[in-house]
């Protein structure tokens, strides 16, 4: 590995969070590649890591990087929604798989390391994610989204 890739970016996806999308101290990791024009509508989205792979099985020596960020699937089911194409989903299997992949994040975070996990509540409760995660985080939120009709006038009005 190169000594001045400082932070990995274990599931890049299309780099959204990210001001500067070519930082020179990441590393960016997706377990795909997508050419530009895959959506209409945003015909510069792409996903475009620096290294092909998968965050529960990486190549990385251990204590490799200073920060790790994972941005996981919002998704648990796959679907022809937009949310799936530009981030993937996680599948039946997501317990295991967020095991693996954390257990793996960790081995190559330094000793005093940070890792940042990012993941939308929309599938998932945060009760449930964090009874999966072996570590307690330091900080974050819950974002469940409520659905609410609109309010229309009725005919007397």
């Amino acid at each position: 590995m190169n000594d001045d890739k400082l932070i990995l970016d274990a599931c890049c996806g299309g780099r959204h969070f990210w001001f500067n999308k070519t930082h020179p101290n990441a590393l960016y990791m997706d377990i795909r590649s997508v050419s530009k024009g895959t959506i209409s509508l945003q015909p510069n989205w792409c996903v475009e890591p620096d290294v092909i792979g998968d965050y529960r099985d990486m190549v990385f020596d251990d204590n490799s990087f200073k920060l790790v960020v994972w941005d996981i699937p919002h998704k648990l089911k796959e679907d022809k929604g937009l949310i799936t194409m530009k981030y993937g989903f996680l599948g039946d299997k997501w317990r295991d798989d967020i095991l693996k992949g954390f257990n793996e994040i960790w081995r190559v975070l330094d000793i005093h390391g940070v890792l940042v996990f990012k993941y939308a509540d929309l599938d998932i409760s945060v009760r449930e994610m964090l009874n999966v995660l072996p570590e307690e985080p330091l900080f974050g939120t819950r974002t469940r989204f409520r659905v609410v009709a609109p309010r229309t006038r009725h005919k007397s009005q």
